[in-house]
């Protein structure tokens, strides 16, 4: 499987590397690579009442965006706050199944409630929202299984309590529905 990480807007390029390491590390037979383009934030996805973006909205303007990538999978990282209806943020969002996912850094970073800095924290954070929103983009669908990296997390307690992989259950799933890598044999 070939992942493109995205960068959207202004967020920071920091925390990019731990994430294309573990979706590397957490997904067989995969590659992911850091874009060089930036896809702005689209100004209609913002929602000035709420301070955030639509996370919907963001999807569909990566899908249009990265139309000529050569990638299974597009993963857009936001500093921006996102939600979606019916819910006050989104960690992140994705089709599932499908191609494209986002996640946002805005509250995985400790500093958004009332902490200091620390930055393994906020890397490990990153790396269980990526890996959870490129398995939403296999079809996996939430974890009953609050250790988890599928299981659903609506506060950044419940991040931090899951783990980075996968259950056996939902690890089965992800061999299942991983798309093979085929090499074509060449002749010297």
């Amino acid at each position: 499987m070939r992942v493109v990480v995205l960068r959207l807007g202004s967020s920071t390029s920091d925390p990019l590397q731990a994430i294309r390491k573990r979706l590397t590390a957490t997904f067989p037979e995969t590659t992911c690579t850091l874009s060089q383009q930036v896809m702005p934030l689209p100004k209609e996805a913002y929602n000035s009442r709420r301070q955030q973006y639509n996370a919907p909205n963001i999807l569909t303007r990566i899908r249009d965006f990265t139309n000529d990538f050569d990638f299974d999978r597009v993963l857009g990282v936001a500093s921006a706050d996102l939600y979606a209806s019916r819910l006050n943020f989104v960690f992140g969002q994705a089709e599932c199944p499908g191609k494209v996912a986002v996640i946002s850094l805005c509250r995985l970073k400790p500093e958004f409630y009332g902490h200091r800095s620390d930055r393994a924290l906020f890397d490990d954070r990153c790396a269980k929202e990526s890996v959870h929103e490129t398995g939403h983009t296999l079809g996996l669908p939430h974890c009953r299984d609050p250790s988890c990296v599928m299981s659903f997390s609506n506060s950044i307690q419940m991040v931090d309590t899951k783990d980075c992989n996968f259950c056996e259950t939902c690890r089965i799933e992800v061999l299942r529905r991983i798309p093979r890598v085929y090499t074509q044999n060449v002749t010297h």
